[in-house]
């Protein structure tokens, strides 16, 4: 297999897209959901680069090993909350939109648990971390050597 390029290195190419992320990440959903979309996500689409960076991420958050180990079987397991199960829902249905969208069923249970302004917010993390599998995929970013920042104590 050829060494593919480094996307991050073409920092004016990627500036949108760190843009983006930054609003994203600053929209003011809680830290440990966004983490839990975006491994989700990420494990949909067989990112092993995200998935490194954000289990990575969540551990220093406080994210607990089990609910990582369990995320991809999240609707058999006891310890999400409603919230959390339908941002994941939400998040596995937009990944993989069907022939008729995302079905009323995971749209209600949506909008259950969050605001009409936070439901766009959740989308904008589920199109973030598509967009960002859709770089390190197709450039084969190698996993292993991310390091999440230090946390701050609050």
């Amino acid at each position: 297999m050829s060494k593919r390029l480094s996307f991050y290195k073409h920092v004016q190419a990627m500036k949108p897209m760190m843009d983006f992320s930054g609003a994203v990440h600053g929209s003011g959903l809680e830290q440990p959901l966004v983490e839990l979309v975006l491994m989700r996500v990420s494990q949909l689409n067989g990112c092993a680069y995200c998935l490194d960076m954000h289990s990575k991420d969540a551990r220093a958050a406080g994210e607990t090993e089990q609910r990582l180990y369990v995320l991809q079987a999240w609707r058999e397991a006891p310890f999400y909350s409603e919230r959390e199960r339908a941002a994941l829902a939400w998040a596995e249905a937009v990944t993989q939109l069907g022939p008729h969208g995302v079905p009323d069923e995971v749209y209600e249970r949506a909008l259950a648990s969050f605001s009409e302004e936070e439901l766009v917010k959740l989308n904008m993390v589920v199109v973030l971390i598509n967009g960002w599998n859709r770089f390190a995929i197709p450039f084969q970013a190698e996993p292993g050597h991310y390091q999440p920042a230090k946390q701050h104590a609050a």
